[in-house]
């Protein structure tokens, strides 16, 4: 694999070395509720930027069936269509998007509708170069527009030899408190598949994002694509064309976790938490 890994340090102190990769996002416009034709999307946009040196590739949200499930987007939107296009974490599709990472070897992210039993989820599952889940995660927040789907609660991070990632989904990013507790939690990397807003305000609020908590961002949307580092500085964004794939060089140093959040106060936090 096309990495660089000595020593993964501890988030909030210095690392032992460097820990560099690239990773590449999918700025790729999906074709609502048809999944198969996505799909032949999600593997000719891997190839490519696994043919260009990636070794972790991000797809946007919901890209599997196309963002369906918010209804605004969709008015004909009905529980039924949205239960039929949702996807098991073991499902065929899924299945053929984890041989895909195993094949590129690379670590591949994909957003999708996802079906646990009689409940569905905006879901973003991280898949290894082994083919195994290393991630998988479920919007927490919503703008009260997604009917079907189940809110998440948890906020996990992923512990790979390339650091430490962790997922957030579209709106979840407009909640500072959702990116802290990543950053809290060791996150080095936070990915952000999105499908909503975009646009000069989203990139300074990315930017804000990653220099409020020292950490990486990768904000991956149909309409744009950007890369920001822990100084809040954009190194890599799409052109404005049509689809493409962008790709930068993540480097993992002790410039990550060493801004302004090491000052952090928590004991006098506790008005956060009223509603």
């Amino acid at each position: 694999m096309r990495l660089t890994v000595l020593l993964i340090g501890f988030c909030c102190a210095a690392l032992a070395a460097d820990v560099s990769f690239t990773i590449a996002g999918i700025r790729v416009m999906p074709e609502r509720w048809d999944k198969q034709a996505n799909f032949a999307k999600l593997e000719r946009w891997a190839r490519e930027a696994a043919a260009r040196g990636a070794d972790l590739v991000v797809a946007p949200e919901g890209f599997l069936e196309g963002y369906v499930g918010n209804q605004k987007s969709n008015p004909d939107l009905t529980r039924e269509k949205y239960f039929a296009v949702g996807e098991p974490i073991d499902g065929a599709l899924l299945t053929r998007v984890r041989n895909l990472a195993r094949e590129l070897k690379i670590y591949l992210s994909l957003g999708f509708a996802e079906r646990r039993g009689e409940r569905m989820y905006n879901s973003s599952v991280i898949f290894s170069p082994q083919g195994d889940v290393v991630s998988r995660y479920s919007k927490s927040h919503t703008n009260d527009d997604e009917p079907f789907n189940t809110k998440g609660a948890e906020f996990p991070v992923a512990q790979t030899p390339l650091g430490r990632w962790g997922t957030l989904i579209c709106f979840d990013r407009q909640l500072p408190e959702t990116s802290r507790i990543l950053a809290i939690q060791g996150a080095q990397l936070i990915l952000i598949p999105s499908y909503g807003m975009w646009g000069e305000t989203n990139d300074v609020m990315m930017r804000t994002r990653a220099l409020e908590n020292s950490v990486w961002v990768a904000f991956v949307h149909p309409r744009r694509c950007l890369i920001v580092d822990p100084g809040g500085k954009i190194v890599a964004q799409d052109d404005g064309g049509g689809d493409q794939v962008v790709t930068a060089r993540v480097v993992l140093n002790d410039r990550v976790g060493r801004g302004p959040i090491r000052f952090r106060r928590p004991g006098i936090y506790g008005d956060l938490l009223k509603k």
